[in-house]
């Protein structure tokens, strides 16, 4: 009896190592594993960080033409996508925060500029110097190349009030931006994500394509 058993669990065996378990075909894994990127990625996208490159000159010399930076999403509080249910409250912009958000002329466009006016300010501008609640304000960060050139809608302006929900931005290259000055105020809903930090840089013109080694990392501000 004894032999007869050890007989048929040795049987047993040869048949299970004879139908091995059949393993995924390549493609399959290869499939799975990119649809899981696929998917981390638009979560990461949706819910926690966004890329932006800078395009033009608005932003000298706080952010050059090809920075490459992450913008942070959740600062400001985080909706379920097309819909207006709130996943987390987060704080409110702030003035002097870089954010990015929706062109309000072209909603398709990302743009990004600083926060100089938030809801309730009282904003104005005269011979270029900017005036907030009928104070100067100090704003060591910008670059004037006109010193000398005033124009009406760009160096000499308000006063203003900045209604409620609503934001007004300016570039820190003053004289080559276009900001709230031309388009108006940006809505609070528009406004992506906060300026983080450059994760890559290097020179825009073909002559100069040169890796910025000293930005790469920087903390914007």
């Amino acid at each position: 009896m004894k032999d007869d058993t050890t007989s048929l669990n040795q049987k047993q065996d040869e048949a299970a190592s004879s139908n091995p378990r059949r393993e995924k075909p390549l493609w399959r894994e290869y499939g799975e594993a990119l649809l899981v990127a696929g998917v981390l990625a638009i979560f990461i996208r949706t819910f926690g960080f966004q890329a932006f490159k800078i395009p033009s000159e608005s932003m000298l010399d706080t952010l050059l033409v090809g920075d490459h930076l992450i913008g942070t999403k959740f600062d400001y509080g985080l909706k379920l996508p097309y819909t207006d249910i709130t996943l987390y409250k987060g704080g409110d912009p702030q003035r002097g925060d870089i954010v990015i958000f929706k062109y309000p002329e072209d909603p398709d466009v990302d743009f990004i500029k600083r926060i100089v006016g938030v809801p309730g300010d009282v904003l104005e501008m005269r011979g270029k110097q900017f005036y907030r609640n009928g104070q100067p304000v100090k704003e060591d960060y910008i670059r004037i190349d006109e010193p000398n050139t005033l124009q009406p809608r760009r160096d000499n302006w308000g006063p203003i009030t900045v209604p409620a929900g609503k934001y007004f931005m300016m570039g820190d290259n003053r004289d080559n931006s276009l900001d709230s000055r031309f388009w108006g105020f940006v809505d609070r809903d528009a406004i992506v994500a906060k300026a983080w930090r450059i994760y890559w840089s290097w020179g825009h013109k073909k002559e100069d394509p040169v890796v910025r080694l000293k930005r790469i990392g920087s903390l914007i501000k």
